[in-house]
């Protein structure tokens, strides 16, 4: 696959003019969150506002009996790190003869180094498909699992799915693309809308959105 990783220095090279849309609460606005990635501050279930506006629209192009479930949204950059650090700690235990550029491109591939990450910009989101219930439809692995757990089944073009399994995910691709969305393609669940990745994926001369803290 020739994917274009967030450790690619063309991603760095987006210049970001910030447009200060503030960080927004998708829990006001009645979508459903699940709990896994929840924090103490709530900043998980957070977004710009123009994300949102996206979500929304996504969500209403979804058939009857369908729902988006939101998983994860903005990330603080402490958090980004941790995540960042430890993944690659991971690998190098598995890959002890990698060096280190091998292993910082290995973890780009799956947690996005801090200074570009799109979460970290409240650009992000984590999202899946769900029933009326609330449950979870099968996009082919889980949410979050690294390709050495799923098999490379997390990449989103992965040729290792079920029938149903590619069903549902073209589904997801497909809303959230028409909602303006760009998907990061070793991830099926990861989308994001005007960070630097978005940019350079879609040519735009530089991103609107860049590294926030929540108030």
């Amino acid at each position: 696959m020739n994917l274009v990783l967030m450790s690619d220095p063309q991603v760095a090279a987006i210049p970001v003019r910030e447009c200060g849309e503030p960080l927004v609460d998708v829990r006001d606005h009645d979508f459903r969150v699940d709990p896994r990635k929840q924090d103490a501050l709530g900043a998980y279930a957070h977004v710009r506002e123009g994300v949102l506006a996206r979500l929304k629209h996504a969500r209403s192009l979804l058939p009857a009996g369908i729902d988006l479930l939101f998983i994860e949204g903005y990330r603080p950059l402490s958090l980004q790190q941790r995540y960042f650090t430890e993944y690659r700690k991971e690998l190098a235990a598995a890959q002890p003869g990698w060096t280190p550029k091998q292993l910082h491109q290995a973890a780009s591939r799956y947690v996005s180094p801090p200074d570009i990450a799109p979460h970290s910009a409240g650009a992000a989101v984590d999202v899946t498909l769900a029933d009326q219930d609330g449950h979870e439809l099968d996009l082919g692995t889980r949410v979050n699992a690294s390709p050495e757990e799923s098999n490379g089944a997390c990449f989103t073009h992965a040729p290792n799915l079920s029938d149903q399994a590619r069903h549902h995910r073209t589904l997801l691709l497909n809303v959230m693309d028409s909602a303006g969305f760009t998907n990061y393609e070793t991830e099926f669940w990861h989308f994001s809308a005007a960070d630097r990745y978005d940019a350079l994926m879609r040519r735009e001369p530089y991103a609107r959105y860049g590294p926030i803290e929540l108030p």
